[in-house]
């Protein structure tokens, strides 16, 4: 073999090595490109499914909540008489049990001998309603707590809740129906009290006091109010004979009850007194806190009403008017003369045309 090709082979074997080295890097090269990317289409294509999957599940929560949130009309378009029940009860409680609490705290405060001087106007007609409200809703709350009894009394006491439920528990509407129905029932006895003050003018032993109480009695007679000045004038009739609250007849005091709101019961004078007595602080916190003049259209309303006036017609300054005059009687009024304030819805809202109208 010729030298020339002897010295030829080690540049081959160079040749191939470096060729086959290379190869190999082409190839690892290659390799990678492609593991590289297949890593980089399954990271998109998972990052696809993870957004198709983010999506369908904000698309399923939001749906979610928006059927909650319209689950109610849902339930209303379904069952109307049975959402509205929901609705009047669930806020009626929680309106009963919030003045229930204010009731309870007042009562403390007047045990611990803080009587009414420092309670405002709104907790003192808290204090006289409350009560009534207390025993009107006692049986609805006393049978829905037997097993099985809310199904029968709570359909009961919607269909009646002039009867059943107290004033919590009702509409605006109804509020305004059953407070003019409550009133005309009271104004009804108007005229049996009237009536009874006409009986014993006869038994007024002075003839100068006598002379003027019969022209209040014949201006009531006649279809107008007498003025509080003549009022005053026989105030002696009412802290003594014939018209003190002992000196009433039993049906007197009986009409008396029922003018006022409240039931008929053996013990009538005790619970006159307490009548008169709560009124009496009702009024004294009016003054204190201003007068007639810082009373909103509602809060004279409700005034007007509390002390036998439909005030529903009336404009603000024909409801002031009218609680001047009351508290002009008011003014003069102790504990010997209750009966006095007890009889001012008579001479002062008697004749009156809104009370007419309810009546007639």
């Amino acid at each position: 073999m010729p030298l020339q090709r002897i010295m030829a082979v080690p540049n081959l074997i160079i040749q191939a090595n470096r060729s086959s080295t290379i190869v190999a890097a082409k190839t690892k090269y290659l390799l990678f490109t492609s593991y590289k990317y297949e890593t980089v289409n399954r990271l998109k294509h998972s990052k696809v499914l993870k957004t198709e999957k983010e999506k369908i599940q904000t698309f399923v929560i939001q749906r979610y909540i928006q059927y909650v949130k319209n689950y109610t009309n849902v339930l209303e378009a379904r069952f109307p008489t049975a959402v509205k029940m929901y609705r009047v009860f669930s806020v009626g409680i929680k309106d009963f049990l919030s003045d229930l609490k204010k009731y309870i705290s007042l009562r403390i405060q007047i045990s611990k001998d803080q009587g009414f001087t420092n309670m405002s106007r709104q907790d003192i007609e808290l204090y006289l309603k409350m009560p009534s409200d207390m025993y009107r809703i006692a049986p609805v709350l006393i049978l829905s707590a037997i097993p099985f009894g809310n199904y029968v009394i709570f359909p009961l006491a919607f269909l009646n809740p002039r009867r059943l439920l107290c004033s919590h528990f009702w509409s605006i509407q109804q509020k305004v129906e059953f407070t003019a129905q409550e009133l005309t029932d009271r104004l009804r006895n108007n005229k049996p009290v009237f009536r009874a003050l006409q009986a014993k003018v006869h038994a007024i032993s002075n003839n100068d006091i006598k002379y003027r109480w019969q022209k209040v009695i014949a201006l009531l007679g006649s279809g107008v109010h007498p003025k509080t000045d003549d009022i005053l004038e026989c105030k002696d009739l009412f802290s003594g004979e014939p018209y003190q609250l002992s000196d009433l007849t039993y049906s007197h005091k009986g009409y008396l009850l029922k003018m006022h709101g409240m039931r008929r019961t053996i013990f009538r004078t005790n619970k006159l007194k307490y009548r008169a007595f709560i009124l009496l602080e009702m009024d004294k916190a009016i003054v204190r806190e201003g007068g007639v003049d810082n009373l909103n259209t509602e809060t004279l309303r409700y005034a007007c009403h509390i002390r036998g006036l439909n005030g529903s017609h009336l404009t603000n300054q024909e409801m002031k008017n009218w609680l001047t005059k009351w508290l002009a009687i008011s003014e003069n009024v102790d504990k010997s003369s209750y009966s006095l304030l007890l009889h001012s819805p008579v001479f002062l809202g008697y004749n009156h045309p809104q009370n007419w109208v309810l009546i007639y």
